[in-house]
């Protein structure tokens, strides 16, 4: 590959340090006992509220209801998350000093296949605390789920919950947009 093509490489896997300084995904919700809203950011290593309170005041609303409390710590995705990404980066990197171009194709490969498995546990987290439900809960409404939408807004009873990607989803895929173009451009050397 030639310079420039290597040094986009190198861009596209330094990009990714982006996820670990903002968010990669959001969850909002607005409620008329909420009228400010609340939510929670999803960062590479925590779920955190957008507020200082605010996972809090979801805990508390998922209590109710009967779904489990979200507890970051006992997540064992968001203690894989930094060290996944840190092998994109290094690995982006490996590649980008090598001018191997193929390599550019498995880097992408590797990283798409690792988006998907993300947004499907991402899914299935939501899934098991929506319809995984305390039997014991103070407020039960017969058939109803509390699965947050993966991608968009759903009304869950009288709160509208919203998930969206956040900056740090859009640097991942900026560092594949990168990393494809330098890979097709360099079919030209």
């Amino acid at each position: 590959m030639k310079s420039s093509h290597k040094l986009w490489m190198a861009v596209a896997a330094l990009l990714l340090i982006g996820v670990y300084l903002v968010p990669i995904w959001s969850i909002s919700m607005e409620a008329p006992q909420y009228p400010e809203g609340i939510g929670m950011n999803i960062t590479v290593n925590n779920i955190e509220g957008k507020q200082p309170n605010d996972l809090k005041n979801i805990n508390g609303l998922n209590h109710y209801i009967g779904m489990k409390s979200i507890e970051p710590a006992s997540i064992p995705e968001l203690q894989l998350m930094p060290y996944i990404f840190g092998f994109l980066i290094i690995s982006g990197l490996i590649i980008a000093a090598t001018g191997k171009r193929t390599l550019i194709l498995f880097w992408l490969g590797i990283f798409i296949l690792l988006a998907i498995a993300g947004l499907v546990d991402f899914y299935l987290w939501g899934y098991d605390y929506g319809h995984n439900l305390n039997p014991d809960a103070p407020i039960k409404v017969p058939g109803m789920t509390y699965q947050p939408p993966l991608l968009g807004s759903k009304q869950l009873l009288n709160i509208n919950a919203t998930s969206l990607p956040h900056l740090g989803f859009y640097f991942a895929l900026v560092s594949m947009g990168i990393a494809g173009w330098a890979w097709w451009k360099s079919g030209d050397d």
